[in-house]
Formats: structure tokens, sequence, C-alpha cells
């Protein structure tokens, strides 16, 4: 498999065409079907690809682990407070050394106002392509997953409407690099897509600015609004799921009084029942059952979150073939 992105940076998905990100989902379904059928898939043979964690991962780090032992390759995982980084070592030095050490580089760091700043950092220096796990803004692993989900079960996107819902959780203060990352990346595939939130969790206005734009060029729609129920009603996808009120109050407390006064903000039956009657439940994982979705929901015939889940395998293994092979 020829690398036809080889060396680009995947940062976030706004500095991708949408011809390559097409490339990239073809990618993913081609190797999801090699995968199913033991097709060997060994594009990477004898790659290696460096994985920095500044955070907790279940799905991020085992799909990419994964992800690159089916193409031949090796992962190693770096827990960042193992690493030089936690006595002060730089982005720059680190990037460098790992990009003479592997053909890849990966990390994720959610820190607010800390993250993307840092991973570019990295890309600026480094000499392999560096992979954007998860930031303070974006997420575009996820993002990418979530496309090729939604086409797998509703393969018309124009007109669809895709509602992006706040949604209460205590677990912790989480980052909008899910929410941001969809309502940039959907209006650009011709869907009606709904950003919903009680106010206080307002994504950033630059966000807001570039999701119309993307929607205006392509054919979509996005529209905000404080009223859950408009969201849910006659959605064709709902991705009700929780974020930090990082934009306007950057405390790292949980739980406050804007949060509280929130509780029926949450995914239930009730609501499902205002969406199309084949209406799709997705969330990136992990949920915080009870509070942002009833597990009538989630564990019902609605959901895919599961099949969510299985395709951040395929598209990790996308973007990897297409970005690290012949250094």
């Amino acid at each position: 498999m020829k690398p036809l992105f080889k060396g680009k940076h995947f940062i976030t998905l706004e500095e991708w065409e949408k011809s390559e990100i097409d490339k990239l989902l073809e990618v993913s379904l081609e190797l999801k079907e090699k995968f199913k059928t033991n097709v060997l898939t060994d594009f990477l043979k004898n790659k290696t690809s460096f994985l920095m964690f500044f955070e907790q991962s279940t799905r991020t780090r085992n799909s990419m682990e994964a992800g690159i032992a089916q193409l031949g390759g090796h992962a190693n995982f770096l827990d960042t407070s193992t690493m030089q980084i936690s006595h002060g070592e730089t982005g720059k030095d680190t990037a460098i050394i790992l990009s003479s050490y592997g053909h890849g580089i990966a990390c994720r760091n959610c820190f607010w106002t800390l993250g993307n700043k840092f991973i570019r950092e990295m890309a600026q220096h480094a000499t392999v392509p560096v992979m954007n796990l998860q930031c303070d803004l974006y997420h575009p692993f996820q993002g990418l997953a979530d496309l090729m989900t939604i086409q797998e079960v509703k393969p018309k996107l124009n007109n669809l409407k895709v509602s992006i819902i706040w949604a209460y959780a205590t677990s912790h203060k989480k980052p909008i690099s899910v929410p941001l990352t969809q309502s940039l990346l959907f209006p650009r595939y011709g869907m009606d897509v709904v950003l919903a939130h009680p106010k206080g969790y307002e994504l950033p206005e630059w966000v807001i600015a570039k999701a119309k734009q993307n929607a205006q060029e392509n054919g979509g729609r996005f529209t905000v609004t404080n009223d859950m129920e408009s969201a849910y009603k006659d959605a064709d996808i709902v991705i009700p799921k929780n974020w930090g009120s990082w934009a306007s109050n950057t405390s790292d407390d949980v739980i406050d009084e804007v949060l509280e006064a929130n509780k029926h903000w949450k995914c239930s039956e009730k609501m499902m029942k205002l969406a199309k009657k084949d209406v799709k439940y997705m969330h990136a994982l992990p949920a915080d059952r009870g509070n942002e979705v009833e597990d009538s929901v989630i564990d019902g015939p609605q959901s895919i979150v599961y099949q969510e889940a299985e395709n951040r395998l395929h598209t990790a293994k996308a973007v990897m073939a297409m970005t690290m092979g012949d250094k």
C-alpha cells in the first residue's frame, strides 16, 4: 500500500483536504475488510511508532498499538510521567530524538491551552509524521472514526440531521476536543449539524464561525441552540456527550453550580422518542452511565457505540499506513 500522504502530520482534520479525508476513509474500509477476512496487511513491516500519553486511554492506546502490530510494525508506549519531559525536556528535543529512532510520533496531551501547542512544537521539529491522539482542541482520530461510522449506517449524508448534544457528567472535566472536531468536520459533508448545550458550555467563537463557513462552502447547515429537545427532534444521529466549560471557565473543578443546574441534560428514552424512528445513538466513550445516558439507550438497538469504537482501529491503521511508510 503506497503511503500517499507520506510524512504529513495528523493534528487536525481542518488541515486535510476533503479528498484526502475521503481517501483515509476508503483505506479504513479496505483495512476493515481485510481484518475481518484475515488478510495480511504488513504495510508497515519493521516500522516503529512512539505513543506518548499525558493522560489515560483505552480505545486510543489500544487501537494504535494493535493497529501498528497488524500493519507489521511496533509501538512503543510512553508514559510521559516516566520521560524526561517530566523534568522539563522540550517538545523540540523530544521530537528530534524520537524522529531519529523510528517512523512516527503520536501524542495525547489534553491540558487546556497547552496540549495543541506542545504537539505543534513537536511537529515543527519532527522529521516523521506527528499524530494527535487528542489535545485540548482536536481529536482527529475520533472524528474520522465517527464519520466512517455515520457513513456505514446512513450513507446519504446530505441534509442528515446530526445533533451534538451536551450531557451531564461528573467523572471529570472533559476536553472540548470531540464536539469541536465534530462541529468542524460534519458540515464539510453536507450534514445539518446542530450543536446544543446549556449556557456556560459554549465552544470558542472561532469554532462556531469556522463551522458555519464549512457548512456554507459544502451545502450543509450548522446551528447552535440552548434547547435540548429541539436538538433531539427529528434527528438522524444523536451524539449526547459531556464536555467541560473550558472556553468560559478555566477552573479544573469538575462539579460547580452551572453543572449541577443542568442535570436534566441526559440522553433518555423520552428524549430519543423525539428523534426519527431509525435514529442512531453515538458516543466516543467512556460514557458516564446514569448521568450522560440511560443504560437502556446505550445498550439498546439504536446504539452504535461499539461499531464506532471498533472503527477507531481501522481509521488508526489507515492514518498510519498512509503517513508513516517509506521513511
